[in-house]
């Protein structure tokens, strides 16, 4: 073989190499608060689809109540995901359960990370007469939509997700993971 065709053999070859080794993928960018929340609810309107009947009220409307002290949130979650954070003026399901008319006066918002749980419970208590109007998207959209969550030492930055499925809390937040749900995704 000629030196020329040696050249071009070595050429074919790399151009063969250079195709089909599989490259480095691109470092991914982190998704925008904006995309997050466009995720979470359609996430919401999937799951919403068991459960139609249930009245919704969104993030923004809520925080208008909330400001004229004119609502109580139901959180529906288990007390460990509850001690990273929950919104503000929150009670546990079973503290309403005790006493629901005791709320007559104020708007009851169900609520746990994205509303998925809270809206059955809401479609439950629909079949018994009680409304509780369900937080479109939960805790992950309150605080896509800038509201705040607490803990038992104030307002905080961190906020329950389960896992990476869910995994999608606003820039500047520290979504925590652990329990069942971490364990299997």
């Amino acid at each position: 073989m000629s030196p020329v065709q040696t050249n071009r053999y070595l050429l074919a070859v790399f151009a063969l190499i250079v195709v089909f080794i599989p490259q480095a993928a691109p470092a991914e960018q982190p998704l925008s608060d904006k995309a997050k929340k466009t995720i979470v609810y359609q996430m919401y309107a999937d799951y919403k689809k068991e459960f139609p009947e249930v009245k919704d009220i969104s993030p923004r409307e809520a925080m208008a109540l909330l400001s004229k002290n004119n609502v109580v949130f139901v959180d529906t979650r288990e007390q460990a995901e509850r001690a990273v954070s929950k919104l503000p003026q929150s009670i546990t399901q079973a503290d309403f359960l005790k006493n629901p008319r005791q709320f007559k006066d104020k708007k009851v918002i169900g609520y746990c990370t994205i509303s998925y749980r809270s809206g059955l419970f809401a479609r439950e208590l629909a079949s018994r007469g009680v409304t509780l109007y369900n937080l479109q998207g939960g805790v992950l959209a309150w605080v896509l939509e800038g509201g705040k969550v607490y803990d038992e030492q104030g307002e905080t930055k961190r906020i329950h997700v389960y896992s990476e499925k869910w995994n999608y809390a606003p820039n500047g937040y520290e979504a925590v993971m652990f329990g069942f749900w971490d364990r299997i995704f």
